[in-house]
């Protein structure tokens, strides 16, 4: 098997093959630990999207008659194959996204459970029967693949975001073009070769690479069912849009701005770990990263304390020196997310640890930024209201628990929000209240387990359907109705006008 992350240019993936395309245009890829681009990829023009979209729709008909069994044996051997080679895997993702391989290693573990969750799919693909529901009259449903399927994938989780939906979808008896982003376009080249090593028939998992020319084509070939995508919420509304008007199933998940309200009954060490640790793993660069805590006023400076003190231990450079954070995806996006800390300072607010001064362990020229605290946020700040989607962690005081529900409720976010308590009746009142679609109790970061669903609530999720679990299955499948009514023998049966013998 190939290592596109060590090739010049990465090609698209169609038909079961590497593939240039038509297109002679190309995008660099950039390793950001260093700051220098390592390799190029193709970027596709929509002719180009239509010639995976055709090698997707020819084996349609094939992959979608296939057995259940034989969906489930290529499954098997998929996951045996990814749990083997993970680490390789999570190696791309630091050489071309810059987290660190602790971080990617996660990545892959929790794509990884997608996998084994899908191949509960001869279960939940089962149908269910009805007998008499009227005299001599049955009535069933079956669940069957919606077709070519559509993923648009972020450049934050380039193996776990379509680890979410191509299992599921092909397990379904669907196929794929996937559209990775094309910052760090490795990692669905490795897996869509490792899903051909694992017996996947050719056109069944295809990938392009490309930019908005690429979205556009599959938000608009007719021969595409369902969209599945996950981004920022502009985009992820767009997506919707688009989609939607082209008469497809669409869910797009966006972005967030994830609370974590700390009352004062709490464990203000555990709460102290976990804000460093969700405020800062992966960079920040993840949509259920918490980006505000909020701290009752009674226990904010003692709280504020033990998060700064911690931050002091953690080393930010270079993902493979067995660093506690790497670098940003790209320069634009470092120094986007760095002019935050001087808008902290426009709004009064107070920047307790600034990331720019950080000693970084990695080179110079790497896309750097160090974490950064930044305390008595206004939620007037675009501090406050912007998705930074980076190490950026601020502190907004509250008065009480009354007061942080409203702020959590303003906000037009509803991805992830957690409460550090050890009061179990403030806990409950707080799931119940706040409008979000994903809590955590004493947990930062509550993304649920594959065997449930993912997704948020507001401006976070567009269209019905969350990822993965039971919705996932749900919305790469169509249930057909089925009513029947056959006579009984002893009615003589039909006369279909046979000669008979007297």
């Amino acid at each position: 098997m190939t290592n596109p992350a060590t090739a010049d240019i990465v090609d698209h993936w169609v038909d079961g093959k590497p593939w240039t395309g038509e297109s002679d245009r190309t995008a660099p890829v950039f390793d950001p630990a260093l700051g220098v681009a390592q390799r190029s990829v193709r970027m596709a023009t929509a002719e180009d999207v239509g010639v995976a979209v055709a090698a997707a729709a020819a084996a349609l008909p094939g992959w979608s008659d296939s057995s259940v069994a034989t969906r489930h044996r290529f499954l098997l051997n998929f996951r045996e194959l990814l749990n083997a080679r993970k680490d390789e895997l999570a190696s791309i993702l630091t050489a071309e996204h810059g987290k660190v391989l602790a971080d990617a290693a996660g990545e892959v573990a929790r794509g990884l459970e997608v996998v084994e969750f899908a191949l509960s799919m001869p279960h939940l693909l089962k149908g269910e029967f009805s007998q008499n529901a009227s005299t001599g009259i049955d009535v069933y449903s079956v669940r069957e693949p919606v077709g070519v399927v559509g993923i648009i994938s972020p450049f934050n989780f380039p193996a776990m975001v379509p680890l979410w939906f191509f299992p599921i979808a092909i397990a379904a008896g669907n196929t794929v073009v996937l559209k990775p982003s094309e910052k760090d376009p490795s990692a669905a080249n490795w897996l869509a070769e490792l899903a051909a090593d694992a017996g996947l028939p050719s056109g069944v998992l295809n990938v392009v690479h490309g930019d908005k020319e690429a979205v556009d084509a599959l938000l608009t070939h007719p021969r595409v069912a369902a969209i599945s995508f996950v981004g920022s919420t502009p985009i992820a509304d767009y997506v919707y849009r688009t989609a939607g008007a082209h008469g497809k199933r669409v869910q797009a998940l966006g972005g967030a701005k994830n609370h974590m309200l700390v009352l004062p009954d709490a464990d203000l060490d555990l709460a102290a770990d976990a804000a460093v640790n969700a405020g800062f793993g992966s960079a920040g660069e993840r949509c259920m990263a918490v980006s505000v805590v909020l701290a009752v006023d009674t226990i904010a400076d003692d709280l504020v304390s033990r998060v700064a003190s911690r931050m002091t231990g953690l080393r930010t450079g270079d993902g493979r020196r067995g660093c506690d954070m790497g670098p940003l995806i790209t320069r634009e996006h470092r120094d986007r997310v760095a002019a935050y800390l001087d808008t902290a300072v426009a709004d009064q607010a107070r920047v307790v640890v600034d990331g720019r001064d950080s000693a970084i362990d990695g080179d110079p020229n790497g896309f750097w930024l160090g974490p950064s605290l930044i305390d008595r946020v206004p939620v007037t700040s675009a501090v406050y209201r912007d998705e930074i989607f980076g190490p950026v962690l601020s502190v907004v005081r509250v008065e009480g628990f009354e007061q942080a529900v409203e702020i959590v409720n303003a906000s037009p976010y509803g991805n992830g929000v957690a409460i550090f308590t050890n009061d179990g009746g403030a806990a409950r009142r707080f799931q119940r209240q706040v409008n979000v679609g994903m809590i955590g109790v004493n947990v930062p970061i509550p993304v649920p387990v594959a065997y449930h669903s993912f997704g948020g609530w507001k401006a976070s999720l567009f269209g019905d359907a969350k990822a993965y679990g039971p919705n996932g299955f749900a919305f790469f499948t169509r249930e057909k109705a089925i009513t029947s009514r056959w006579l009984d023998p002893s009615h003589g049966g039909i006369d279909l006008g046979f000669p008979r013998n007297s």
